[in-house]
């Protein structure tokens, strides 16, 4: 039988997830919610999920619109085994108790503090710390992404210290409410969150991070200083990452230099929408001095956490014990890695 799944919130990141979902042999999508009769709650019935609204009190604005609807949250809350709640950042903390009366299982996503689910997630790191769990947090976009190259780094060579800048997109490409045409917007409150996430999932780990946000739609890219405790040669490095999953190289040699070349890349790959679910390592740019490691990664904030929530939703559905084959299960039914 199918873990029946819902999502409250199919926007950027709900209706990314719910295509995945329906990818899946041990899942389905029972339905989504919208809050008001976008395009995007015309999207979902034309990917046949069924649709609710956030509250009940909005049902008859969406048939108004002549947008059928199935119920409200609550309605929906009582025909799923878990909720992915992909609502905005901050959001998600007034839909806890719902969930929770409901008797449901939850994820929330990286914009909520780890204080509200007690476990954050990442497939590769801590797969089983989510085993059973009735809530997780996804970890943000760049904290999934800085996670996946440190993680395998620091078990194989141990990392001493980190040191990041993450040179952030200034809004989706949907988004025409973003920062500025013109300029670059430094995170002033420093260090800036993401070392401490990051902290989430490797507590041990010393790292400090900054964080600039520029008039870019595209990508997020960071720029990684690490010191290893052992010897190690660029070679070693790209030989760690080559090893684990959801780390893809590209090429300044080969033409990509850039985050619109790597976004192109999707395309030509045809990916779904576009996407890059993979952290994206450059390969020539990557260089070892000493014990101190330097390198640069573009990480797609629309898409990167995505597979992270249905490997997540395995393990608190315990649907498979062992993280790496719900990776694979997961990558191989989204196309990652080809």
């Amino acid at each position: 039988m199918k873990v029946r799944v819902g999502i409250n919130g199919y926007g950027t990141i709900g209706k990314r997830v719910a295509c995945a979902v329906k990818a899946q042999d041990d899942m389905e999508i029972v339905g989504v919610t919208k809050t008001r009769p976008s395009y995007e709650a015309r999207l979902a019935g034309m990917e046949g999920f069924p649709l609710y609204t956030a509250t009940p009190d909005q049902v008859a604005t969406f048939e108004k619109e002549g947008i059928k609807v199935a119920g409200s949250i609550e309605d929906l809350l009582s025909k799923v085994d878990i909720i992915v709640d992909a609502t905005p950042g901050g959001v998600a903390e007034k839909y806890k108790a719902l969930y929770e009366k409901a008797g449901v299982k939850a994820i929330f996503q990286g914009g909520e503090d780890h204080g509200l689910a007690g476990v954050s997630f990442n497939a590769f790191a801590n797969y089983n710390e989510a085993w059973g769990t009735q809530f997780a947090r996804v970890v943000s976009c760049n904290t999934t992404g800085l996670v996946r190259t440190l993680y395998p780094l620091d078990k194989v060579f141990g990392l001493d210290k980190v040191s990041a800048t993450i040179v952030r997109r200034g809004a989706d490409p949907s988004d025409i409410k973003g920062s500025a045409l013109n300029s670059l917007e430094p995170s002033l409150k420093l260090p800036t969150h993401h070392g401490p996430d990051v902290q989430t999932i490797m507590p041990w780990l010393n790292i400090t991070t900054m964080a600039v946000k520029a008039p870019t739609t595209l990508m997020h890219a960071h720029c990684i200083i690490a010191d290893l405790r052992k010897k190690a040669k660029d070679q070693d490095v790209l030989a760690v990452w080559d090893n684990v999953p959801r780390v893809k190289f590209v090429s300044g040699k080969d033409g990509i230099k850039s985050t619109a070349q790597i976004m192109e890349l999707g395309r030509d790959l045809k990916r779904d929408r576009g996407d890059f679910m993979e952290i994206v390592v450059w390969q020539d740019g990557v260089k070892v001095v000493g014990n101190t490691l330097y390198y640069y990664q573009g990480v797609h904030q629309e898409s990167d956490v995505v597979p992270e929530n249905i490997d997540c939703i395995r393990s608190m559905m315990k649907l498979e014990p062992d993280g790496m084959k719900s990776i694979k299960k997961t990558d191989k039914s989204l196309g990652i890695g080809k």
